[in-house]
This record gives C-alpha cells, structure tokens and sequence, in this order.
C-alpha cells in the first residue's frame, strides 16, 4: 500500500509534466471496489488522482488507464458531466498506474443522494448523461475499447463461475437462464459500464459528475439502463426502481426523449439478470484477488461475502418464471442454539468486536473506513453460527446447467429461497432486499 509521501513524491513528477503547480495534502477517500481515489490539491485548485492498487491488478483487463482517460476525455467532448482528465501517469512517476482529474462538486454518497428533494430533475439528468454517452461514436475513443459478444460474455461468466468452483445453484440457475435467454444483438453503443448510483456525484437536483468509466464498452444500451435499476444500487428505495431516484417509465420517457430510441422492456429485463449475474461473480472474484496478493486490502474478503445479496436479487427475478404454486410455497428461517461450553468462533469474533470499539476514537481517514470494514468482517463470522447455512452445492449446479434441474422441480424454488434467505442474513442483515424476502418468502406465525 503507498502512503502520502510516496504519493507525493510521484504526484509532483505527474504534475511538472502538465504543467502544475507541486501537489499538497493528498487524502485517500473511502469506498472504490477497485481502484483508489486521492485528493489533492494544486494551487488554488483540487484534483483526483485515481489509480490501481498495484500493477498486478491491472493485469487481465481489456485495457490501461490510458484508454479510460480517453474515453472520460471522449465522453467530457459529448456533453457529458464527466471529469476533465489532466494528467496520466507514466512508469516514471513511480506511483503506478492511473490519471489525474480536476475535483467535481457534488456528493457521490448515494443515501445523500437518495435523500435530495427533486429526485425527478436528477432522474431526467441521468438519462440524459446516459443517452449521451451512448451517442459517443467509435471512431471517437481508442481501438482498444472492446465490443461486447453477448454469448462470448455469457460463456466468459461461466467459466469464472466454474473457476470459483461452481458450486452456487443460484447463480447457475441465473447463467443457465441467460442461455436461454440471450437476445440477438444489436447496433452497439458506447456503454460507460458501471452507471450506477455510488458512481455518480450529485447536488440538490442537478447532476454533477460521473465517475469510474474503467468498464466502458461497446454493447446493447439496454445494458447501461438496467444496471443502475439493480436492487443493490437503489439502496432501499423499493418504490423507486429507476436509480433509486424514479419510476421505470419516467426514465425511460426521459431516455428516449434525448436518445431518440425506444427502450426495449424484454431486453431491459435481460441485462438486470445478466448484471445481476456479473456482480454475484464479481464479489466472488474479490476473495480471489486477495488470496493470490494483487490486492490484499480488508475490503476484497468482505466484498466477497456480498455474493449473498446478488443470489437474493437473483432468485426475486428469475422466480417470475416459476409455476404459481411454487411462488405461493413459504419457507421457514431458523436459529441455531446457543452452546453452554467453550467459547464459539462468533463468541471470539465478539471479544474482538468490543475490544474495536474501543480504540475507534483513534482512528482517523481511510483507517476509519478500514475500522468499520474490520467490524462488519467480524459480525460475518459471528453471525456465520445464528444463520449457518451451506449454499454450495456442485452437483445441484452442474444439473441446474445441464437443464436437469429447473424451478418446476416441486420444491426446488423453497429450498433456494431458504437457503438464499439464510446466507444473506449471515453475510448482509441489513440489505434492503432481505426485509422484502422475507415478507414474500417466511411462513408468519399468524399464517
């Protein structure tokens, strides 16, 4: 991990090239899945510097931070309220691999946005930035952006699936859907990728900036409208599907008033299960990275665990093509019982989780956000002994892909919902789409 003065250090060199004044009071903001973002300032002025953890977790991926800077710098060109990239680093630098953007206004906390009166204008600004980054054309961004293969995708997605030991019958029920389903391609547009609240900067009512463009492709727009509409990206607000901010046909209407095309409802449904799909994969994909070294920070394990949330979603999606007496099927949620003898591994977990709590004050900056990373990864294990459950299951998934097993198996359906309630409830209590599970899927007591 760099500290601030390594950073600095680097900095200065990536500053001097672009003509800036030297760096000063670098902070490492909190959150990023992948990448980490530093502020900074520079004369009377603040910047970002956005940049890979190492090296190593550069590798693999379609393209570098060059091409990404140039698609910010394509899309910036087309309207969009993307950042201004100012500076990229070279090998030089000596701070690895990224670009430097000039600072936005706004907040990126999507409860803070959530929260803002006039949620309408901010709905209509999205699809409007939206419809104009896919009006960005080819030749106006690097080779090197890629052009998504809707089968190849599926079929990539499986392979990870099967590399992570393909073992989840949740998510192999979701691929096998997408097998079945994938739809015929067609005239691809410029994608940002990851069009999602947590990316996006806000102020009351108007949109500030969008961020985090590292996934950005060529491909269905259908793809780009459902992403940000997952459950995990509205942040409780249910009665909002659009971003969290809206109704569906209110974005859409405002998508297609700018983009002067129809929004297609069977594609649109679609690209929600095959992203919902990707981040299931992607979270698993965080233990992997951090077991073999390229990024050993405490959020890749805990991300991991958010696998869970994705199968909820997924299983509330894919269960509309279930019989009905299958969906009318309740389930039930139980507790283990306390042990009277040794202390449990959540028992230790809480001694840990207390003695946390006290040195809290201490902390400061990202240190406070790795605090309560550390926690939640301590509440996991402790929770692990109150809802143990094992969703793994390789035979059930190598069926479920074969076509052998399907939810018309009586059944199937009430065990996958048992078992997908029991894991979130260990991994993530407090995700917004566990309430709404259980109200659907847990036998009352009244009942």
């Amino acid at each position: 991990m760099i500290d601030a003065n390594e950073l600095l250090e680097g900095l200065a060199k990536t500053c001097a090239r672009a003509g800036m004044e030297p760096p000063r009071t670098p902070q490492r903001l909190t959150g990023g899945a992948t990448m980490e973002s530093w502020h900074f300032r520079s004369g009377d002025s603040a910047f970002v510097l956005r940049r890979a953890p190492s090296l190593e977790f550069m590798e693999g991926r379609p393209y570098g931070h060059d091409v990404e800077a140039a698609v910010i710098r394509a899309a910036h060109a087309a309207g969009v309220t993307a950042p201004e990239v100012v500076a990229e680093l070279v090998p030089d630098d000596g701070i690895g691999s990224g670009f430097v953007m000039r600072a936005l206004s706004g907040t990126p906390n999507p409860k803070e946005i959530l929260a803002m009166e006039d949620a309408d204008a901010l709905l209509r600004e999205a699809a409007r930035d939206l419809a104009r980054i896919h009006s960005v054309p080819r030749e106006a961004v690097p080779e090197a952006v890629p052009v998504m293969d809707y089968r190849q995708a599926i079929a990539d997605l499986r392979a990870q699936f099967e590399e992570a030991g393909g073992d989840r019958p949740i998510i192999a029920l979701g691929l096998k859907w997408m097998e079945d389903n994938c739809p015929d391609p067609c005239e691809p547009v410029l994608n940002h990728g990851d069009y999602r609240m947590g990316n996006l900067l806000a102020e009351p009512g108007k949109l500030t900036g969008v961020l985090d463009w590292e996934l950005a492709h060529f491909g269905d727009r259908h793809e780009d409208l459902a992403f940000g509409c997952m459950a995990v990206w509205r942040f409780a607000r249910y009665d909002r599907p659009a971003l969290g901010l809206g109704s569906l046909e209110d974005y859409f209407a405002a998508y297609e008033a700018e983009a002067g095309v129809s929004v297609d409802r069977d594609r649109f449904r679609y690209w929600l299960v095959h992203r919902t799909v990707w981040w299931a994969l992607g979270c698993l994909k965080c233990a992997k990275v951090w077991r073999d070294g390229s990024d050993r920070m405490l959020e890749r394990v805990v991300i991991s665990r958010r696998t869970s949330e994705q199968e909820l979603d997924l299983l509330m999606l894919l269960e509309e093509d279930a019989p009905e007496e299958e969906r009318e099927a309740s389930c039930y949620l139980e507790e283990t019982q306390d042990n009277p003898g040794e202390a449990m591994n959540g028992e230790l977990a809480q001694a840990v989780l207390e003695w946390l709590e006290t040195i809290k004050p201490l902390m400061k900056g990202h240190d406070r956000f790795q605090h309560a990373v550390a926690r939640n990864a301590l509440k996991m294990i402790r929770r692990d002994e109150v809802y143990w459950t094992n969703p793994l299951d390789w035979e059930k998934s190598k069926a479920i892909l074969a076509g052998e097993i399907t939810l018309n198996v009586p059944l199937e359906l009430m065990e996958l919902r048992q078992n997908a309630i029991e894991k979130c409830a260990a991994d993530s209590p407090k995700y917004p789409a566990l309430t709404l599970a259980k109200k659907r899927w847990i036998l009352q007591e009244d009942e």
